[in-house]
């Protein structure tokens, strides 16, 4: 009989032609189906969301030094390391990577937490050269070249995540002032949609709390961005519905402090003690309010 007959195989054949066809299925479910679930090409994980850039204060840089600091756990507190964040001609970089090189202990470690682009372009490691980025527009070609190799070797060769802007105090805004008290047209703007400015990451967000106005653009966004949870205080006085802890349009839209019970005023104190102390979200004007603190 040729090979390629189209005659049909004995039923005996046939029998055991179906057994091994419905053991191979068998095996294949078995075996087949978890070897091809278990392969690293058929997993696909969904990556992880990078922080969205922020804005940066000195001060807030100066906290990311790489030290040890202790938080609270169920047990009561355990020591952690903080990362090492620092900043080249305004740019901040994650450099925990690098912990060695510039944590506590390693070489490079006086740039932690500090703005270094005119220290790196000089090969320098005098305090006089560091937290000034003016410096940096006021050097040589030969400086100017080293520190744009600086940049593009955290950059593009140790691949060392971008986090935002380093601010300098004198160029936060503090535009649309009255006495220091910011005009409400004004602050309604600001809610993190409008015109980057020049050397921020992302545009200013401000947010009431008691008397003063707060750009949270500088560590909440995400939080007070567009599409966050408390996006609705953007470019408000939330002062009432923080004391209230409400998302109600009327407690958000209103500024009236004086029927807050000893409870929610207590509320608004801590509020406002987390914005200045805790977040370190710089303040750019005032409210008008009277609520002290």
């Amino acid at each position: 009989m040729s090979e390629y007959s189209n005659d049909p195989p004995p039923s005996s054949n046939l029998l055991s032609y179906s057994v091994i066809l419905l053991i191979t299925f068998l095996l294949f479910k078995m075996f087949g189906s978890k070897s091809a679930q278990s392969s690293p090409t058929m997993i696909e994980e969904e990556p992880e969301e990078p922080d969205p850039p922020r804005n940066f204060t000195s001060s807030q840089l100066r906290l990311f030094d790489g030290t040890s600091a202790s938080v609270p756990t169920a047990a009561g507190s355990q020591e952690e390391q903080k990362p090492v964040y620092l900043s080249v001609h305004g740019t901040v970089f994650d450099v925990s990577n690098g912990r060695n090189f510039y944590g506590p202990g390693g070489p490079y470690e006086v740039f932690a937490g500090r703005e270094c682009g005119a220290a790196l372009a000089k090969m320098s490691f005098d305090d006089e050269f560091l937290d000034q980025i003016d410096l940096c527009e006021s050097l040589n070609f030969g400086e100017r070249e080293q520190l744009n190799e600086w940049i593009s070797k955290f950059r593009d060769y140790k691949c060392y995540p971008v986090l935002g802007r380093l601010v300098p105090d004198s160029k936060i805004a503090q535009t649309g002032t009255t006495n220091n008290v910011l005009d409400k047209e004004f602050v309604k703007e600001q809610t993190g949609e409008g015109e980057v400015p020049e050397g921020y990451a992302t545009s200013p967000i401000y947010v009431g709390c008691g008397d003063n106005y707060y750009d949270v653009s500088f560590g909440g966004v995400g939080f007070y961005a567009k599409g966050c949870s408390y996006h609705r205080f953007a470019g408000k006085d939330a002062s009432r519905a923080l004391a209230m802890m409400s998302f109600e349009p009327a407690d958000i839209d209103s500024t009236n402090l004086s029927d807050l019970d000893d409870t929610k005023t207590t509320t608004l104190r801590d509020w406002c003690k987390t914005f200045k102390t805790k977040k370190s979200y710089p303040i750019v004007g005032q409210t008008g309010q009277k609520f002290g603190h």
